[in-house]
């Protein structure tokens, strides 16, 4: 890849787990009634045929890593857990009660934060709270639930493993980052190969299906050699699969824990992307393909046969097998799609805890997707997830089609994808651009031009 590719192309953008993008939702719109609304509407028409997908955010750490943008709360006092399992639990009661039947659960996932900062009883008490009101999906011989959680290799036990297997749970997905000691030691992440390679052994023992380990790339101080060594150990512990991020850099972000290094410690554009390069070639030459974008999977795992069979789908958890179209998100921060309307809980978690064991919806924002947000909604899906996407030229404007046609053009040139007027295939050399070739169809981005924006929205795409 050149480095005037990459000059161009680096500008912030964002990750497209959804559409409208966060920061473009039109807020003063949104109503509780309307939430309330679209929910048991999609709801009624949805439930029976594909299940709905549940995700759950545990947001403590013990400890801040000075690369995550996430939600989180930094504590010791093991004291939060019990309210919090209450209040998540008051909320799914409530959202059980105003729907008209019982829920399936289809996909399942617990998120963070740390998850396993939560000891086996709570996770346990959970579970159990969660299953009083809801029922997996059926398994039948081509499909059935899918239930992931994420685990730190430092803190996971034995007894948290075992806990949620025997509740269904069969991914996992572990934290590692990159095994270099300068890199973990910048990003206050100290993990030891060791750790990793126990819990990685203790899940496939216990019968966990697919494994997942996450690394990032464009960390500070990263160098091609450290790539090598952790991709390297990472291979000889054959995960099923490996989420393989760009490092966000967003220290404008409240509440993020990116102030443990320099901005001058961070490889640049270029040096990143080689990074990422090679990282890349040794995960191919272990037999993973690239899914997506940042994720790579054996021929066995049900993400590989995703991409394959067409049925790869991207939600605001990320690149999932499971297509529903119901994704209710719980806890604090935890955000919920019903396929026509988003919505954002309170980010607080005092707040967030406070609303719901008073039985109040704890609705920080939302937006109600509009006929144009849907059908553009599909596009970046279908970019994202299949690296094509077919139109008709009469869904835009004369006027929106010529800047349309005039960014491809550009793209086009570029060698990294083709179109005509029935739609666009993204090239391989195209891949490292998804989220530049999404962004040409982004109406927010159009009439909103990051430049004019009075602080940065997103990370850079490359």
């Amino acid at each position: 890849m050149s480095d005037s590719l990459i000059a161009k192309y680096n500008v912030a953008g964002p990750r497209y787990t959804s559409y409208p993008t966060v920061p473009f939702w039109n807020t003063a719109a949104f109503t509780r009634e309307d939430w309330q609304k679209r929910l048991t509407t999609t709801f009624a028409n949805s439930n029976y045929s594909a299940g709905i997908s549940l995700y759950i955010h545990l947001p403590f750490c013990e400890s801040l890593c000075t690369f995550c943008g996430c939600n989180k709360r930094i504590t010791r006092n093991h004291d939060v857990e019990e309210p919090y399992i209450d209040a998540l639990l008051s909320e799914w009661e409530m959202y059980c009660e105003w729907l008209p039947e019982r829920p399936r659960i289809a996909e399942l996932h617990l998120g963070g934060g740390t998850p396993s900062f939560f000891s086996p009883y709570e996770l346990r008490r959970l579970m159990t709270g969660i299953f009083r009101w809801a029922d997996p999906v059926p398994t039948t011989e081509t499909s059935g639930p899918d239930f992931g959680w994420e685990g730190h290799p430092n803190n996971t036990t034995t007894e948290h493993l075992q806990t949620l297997y025997e509740y269904g749970f069969r991914r996992v997905s572990f934290g590692v980052q990159d095994y270099d000691p300068v890199v973990q030691k910048a990003i206050h992440r100290h993990q030891p190969f060791a750790n990793v390679k126990r819990v990685t052994e203790q899940a496939r023992a216990i019968g966990y299906t697919s494994i997942s380990h996450d690394l990032v790339f464009g960390l500070p101080f990263q160098q091609q050699s450290s790539i090598q060594d952790t991709i390297t150990q990472t291979l000889s512990l054959r995960p099923d699969r490996i989420a393989f991020y760009s490092y966000a850099h967003v220290p404008w972000i409240k509440g993020t824990g990116q102030r443990g290094f320099a901005d001058t410690d961070l490889p640049g554009a270029d040096k990143k992307r080689a990074l990422y390069e090679t990282g890349r070639t040794l995960l191919e030459a272990g037999g993973y393909t690239e899914i997506g974008m940042d994720h790579f999977a054996l021929p066995h795992d049900s993400l590989f046969k995703a991409m394959n069979t067409g049925q790869l789908h991207r939600n605001f958890m990320g690149y999932t097998t499971t297509q529903t179209d119901i994704l209710l998100g719980l806890g604090a921060s935890a955000i919920s799609d019903v396929g026509t309307a988003f919505m954002q809980n309170h980010k607080d978690i005092g707040s967030y805890q406070d609303d719901v064991l008073h039985n109040q919806l704890p609705l920080f924002k939302g937006h109600l997707l509009t006929e144009e947000d849907t059908e553009i909604r599909q596009h970046i899906l279908n970019i994202m997830c299949r690296f094509q996407t077919r139109w008709s030229t009469t869904e835009w404007t004369p006027a929106e089609w010529r800047e349309i046609s005039h960014q491809l053009d550009d793209l086009r040139a570029d060698g990294l994808l083709v179109y005509d007027e029935t739609g666009l295939w993204v090239r391989p050399e195209g891949r490292p651009f998804l989220r530049n070739i999404c962004m040409v169809f982004d109406r927010y981005l159009t009439r909103n031009p990051l430049t004019t924006t009075a602080r940065p929205l997103f990370s850079s795409t490359v």
